[in-house]
């Protein structure tokens, strides 16, 4: 199933450790107008996704983005934060101490 626009922009966003403003800055868009496009309130247009895709640092997102598709081996991955696995999150605890 594929996740709604606006949250995909929101993994990016956090994956990429960015405030919405740092990324409209990044991208040459006016901060209002991505706020829209994260919060859902309107569509990211074509020329929208060219002016995000094209930057050097949101590149990497691009085959996920538009088709929930990963290639790491050409550098298609998904937002590290995004959940794409198995829906077992658990992990069994270990009475190991470290440091």
């Amino acid at each position: 199933m594929s996740t709604e626009q606006s949250e995909k922009l929101k993994l990016i966003r956090d994956s990429e450790r960015l405030k919405s403003k740092e990324i409209a800055d990044l991208i040459g868009v006016n901060y209002y107008t991505y706020f829209g496009w994260e919060s859902g309130k309107s569509k990211m247009p074509m020329e929208g996704g060219i002016k995000l895709f094209k930057h050097p640092r949101f590149r990497k997102y691009r085959d996920w983005f538009m088709f929930d598709e990963t290639d790491p081996a050409t550098g298609q991955i998904a937002p590290a934060l995004a959940h794409s696995g198995q829906e077992i999150t658990t992990s069994s605890h270990s009475d190991q101490k470290i440091g």
